[in-house]
């Protein structure tokens, strides 16, 4: 049994999936199925099992799982700490983005940083909100919209970011489109077909408990992932979908946003902190980097 067998089994135990904890570990799938047949020798019964796509632990894994999660904290921290002690000059930082800020903020936030600090090495992942606050445990800083809730893994700090606001996207030649309206309601999106994110996402989410509140019923006629998936499906006259405005900046003349009225439908960005009572130097100044360029950025401004 070795300290690299448990760290790959604290990360299966936690994604629940080899191939996502391949992933994650930056190994391939055979690496970690190998790594995980020399533990399961090692201690002479089945410490998981396979469920569907994914692993169910047995009752002996959920126990090592508990042992090899500490094992993995403290090398984390460990890391941290020696890169503190040997600065900025090198150095590795994994950032997670749920799709929005991966998309529209991640690229520009990375080239300041890399102009920065040429000799780090940077890892990023992304997913949507729930997917990357699911492999939190995975990162060193993470960038996510919408909700993240109050199930996060001990020792994570939430840092509250910019506001965003999601719009209604239309082809411009929908009727909603063509009456020349400066916004648009709930109510009369009621009476379209909608275009939706996949479950999980932080615009869906935002969109669902906006008609709740407003007791308007949904028609949704497709969900799909990804914010381009909902662009291609409206271009293709699927239904009115919803987007963060910052997709929409270097968006053709095939598409339409209204906002949606009255009141502006916003929500926020958040910057979560994992380990933040060890974290690295890296850490703190991709932090301070996006906290203070994070405006910058979602103008689109390459200049940070």
């Amino acid at each position: 049994m070795t300290p690299d067998q448990l760290i790959t089994f604290a990360a299966v135990a936690e994604h629940r999936n080899i191939s996502r904890a391949a992933v994650a570990l930056h190994l391939s799938q055979p690496a970690v199925s190998g790594q995980l047949r020399q533990l399961q020798d090692e201690f002479g019964e089945p410490l998981y099992l396979r469920d569907g796509r994914g692993v169910r632990l047995t009752p002996a894994g959920e126990q090592l799982a508990s042992y090899a999660a500490r094992l993995r904290d403290t090398f984390r921290q460990a890391h941290a700490y020696r890169d503190a002690l040997r600065g900025m000059e090198q150095g590795t930082l994994r950032i997670g983005a749920s799709t929005t800020p991966a998309s529209y903020l991640l690229p520009y936030l990375i080239a300041a940083f890399a102009r920065l600090h040429p000799d780090v090495t940077l890892h990023t992942d992304d997913g949507n909100t729930a997917d990357i606050v699911g492999a939190l445990g995975s990162f060193d800083i993470a960038l996510v919209e919408g909700q993240v809730g109050a199930d996060l893994p001990p020792d994570t700090v939430v840092h509250p970011w910019h506001e965003d606001e999601i719009v209604a996207i239309m082809p411009r030649s929908h009727p909603l489109a063509l009456a020349g309206r400066q916004t648009v309601t709930l109510a009369d999106l009621g009476a379209q077909a909608l275009v939706l994110r996949e479950e999980g996402s932080g615009v869906r989410q935002l969109i669902e408990r906006a008609f709740a509140r407003a007791g308007v019923p949904m028609r949704v006629a497709l969900a799909i992932a990804g914010v381009e998936g909902v662009k291609e499906a409206v271009r293709a006259g699927m239904g009115v979908g919803f987007v963060s405005a910052m997709s929409m900046r270097h968006e053709n003349e095939t598409l339409c946003r209204l906002p949606i009225g009255p009141e502006p439908l916003t929500r926020r960005f958040s910057i979560l902190v994992p380990h933040a009572s060890a974290p690295s130097r890296l850490v703190g100044r991709f932090l301070e980097l996006c906290l203070d360029g994070g405006a910058r950025a979602q103008a689109g401004d390459p200049h940070l």
